[in-house]
C-alpha cells in the first residue's frame, strides 16, 4: 500500500499518535480512508466463512449472519470489534453521501456525516463484537437515514 503522507511523516517523527493522524487526514484524506478500510482481521474471518467483503451494506448483512467464534478468544475480541467498526465506517464512507473519516484528538476514528454527526463507528463495532446487537446493518440503516 503506498499512502503518501505516511512515509514522510514517519521520517520526521517516527511511530503514529492521534495528532500525526489528525493532520495526515488533512494532507490526504484519501490514503487515511485506504488505511482504515483495511480491516486485516475481519477480512481474513470473514473470507474463512465464505463471505466476500466488497464495501456493500449487503457484505455488512452476511457479517451479521456470520458465526461469532471470536466470542470465544478474549485477545481477539476486541480486535475483530475494531476492525468491524472501521469497517461499518468504510461502507458509510463510501455509500452515504457527504460522510466522511474524522480523527479525534485521542486518534479515535469516527465518521462524520453531512449533518455535523459524529459516528463512532468503533464502539459500534465492539458492541456488535460483542454482543451481537445492534447488527451492523441496522447501525448502518440508522446513520443513512440521517
Amino acid at each position: 500500500m503506498n499512502i503518501s503522507f505516511l512515509g514522510n511523516w514517519r521520517k520526521r517523527r517516527g511511530p503514529a499518535s492521534g495528532a500525526a493522524l489528525m493532520g495526515a487526514q488533512e494532507e490526504d484524506p484519501q490514503g487515511i480512508a485506504q488505511l482504515l478500510s483495511e480491516c486485516e482481521l475481519l477480512r481474513a474471518r470473514a473470507s474463512a466463512a465464505g463471505i466476500g467483503l466488497d464495501d456493500s451494506t449487503a457484505s455488512l448483512e452476511a457479517l451479521d449472519q456470520m458465526a461469532p467464534r471470536w466470542r470465544d478468544d478474549p485477545d481477539e475480541l476486541p480486535w475483530l470489534g475494531n476492525d468491524a467498526g472501521l469497517y461499518l465506517g468504510t461502507v458509510i464512507v463510501r455509500t452515504v453521501p457527504g460522510a466522511v473519516w474524522q480523527v479525534w484528538p485521542n486518534g479515535r476514528p469516527v465518521v462524520r456525516l453531512a449533518s455535523g454527526r459524529e459516528v463512532d463507528v468503533v464502539e459500534a463495532g465492539q458492541q456488535w463484537a460483542a454482543d451481537g446487537a445492534p447488527e451492523l446493518c441496522q447501525r448502518y440503516a440508522e446513520v443513512a437515514e440521517a
